[in-house]
């Protein structure tokens, strides 16, 4: 048998993968210690393999594929998440990664795996056309992306990326606002959405949801952009001037 086509059916492996065709776990550190010295094999972190790809000398696992290996319960979520659907202005050297088990941040070939603690199961899918990933549902991408923007992305980034979607289901997105069932999360998510509602396929019916939930606190849109803000009446929230008029950044891009 040879152990190196096994193991390059698996994008991401283990050693209890190894031990399937080695027979016991010293023999399978022994077998895979000859194929890491062969460049053949690579270690991403503790317990976390991937074969080489001979013709570009690359990992055969995407950075998806390894992110969602950290732990039993790791997806892509956040920016991450647009960036795999194909709606992300920039790509980043970040990959977030939730989780119910918390795992370190860590660095392997130039990008950082982040932690993000997992805040619900729900809106977690397996992607369709990739070997073991999971990741967020467009509307729970959408949803997270709007909820923790001042730490990720940042809001010119949100603005870009929604602009490159087309529907949402209104319907899963009321579940998940509901299960995070914050205030200031209806107030953003409906301001926003509002504005994209046509685009989206919302109804009027959603944006009034929101705005039902949004309670009597006034709260900034952007942290950042206190200081050049003015008062929206109808959500009762401090909004940037020219907030959605979004120009091409020019520059380059991070890859």
């Amino acid at each position: 048998m040879d152990l190196l086509i096994e193991l390059a059916k698996y994008p991401v492996f283990r050693i209890d993968d190894v031990k399937e065709f080695s027979g016991n776990e010293k023999t399978a550190y022994t077998r895979l210690n000859r194929l890491m010295k062969r460049h053949l094999v690579r270690k991403v972190r503790k317990n976390i393999y991937s074969v080489v790809n001979p013709a570009t000398g690359q990992l055969v696992a995407t950075r998806y594929q390894i992110a969602c290996a950290i732990t039993d319960t790791a997806y892509i979520s956040h920016h991450s998440a647009f960036e795999y659907y194909g709606l992300a202005n920039q790509v980043f050297y970040e990959v977030y990664v939730s989780s119910e088990k918390r795992f370190n941040h860590f660095e392997y070939d130039h990008l950082t795996y982040k932690y993000i603690a997992s805040r619900m199961s729900e809106g977690v899918v397996e992607a369709k056309n990739t070997t073991g990933v999971r990741i967020t549902d467009l509307e729970r991408t959408v949803v997270d992306n709007i909820r923790d923007f001042n730490k990720i992305g940042g809001f010119e980034e949100l603005l870009y990326c929604l602009e490159g979607v087309n529907y949402l289901d209104e319907k899963k997105l009321i579940k998940y606002l509901d299960l995070y069932g914050t205030q200031a999360l209806y107030q953003r998510s409906g301001f926003i959405l509002e504005h994209y509602r046509k685009d989206l396929q919302l109804s009027k019916e959603f944006i009034e949801y929101c705005k039902s939930k949004i309670g009597k606190s006034r709260r900034y849109l952007v942290s950042e952009a206190m200081n050049n803000s003015f008062y929206n009446n109808e959500w009762e929230m401090m909004v940037p001037k020219g907030i959605f008029e979004i120009t091409d950044p020019g520059g380059d891009r991070l890859v």
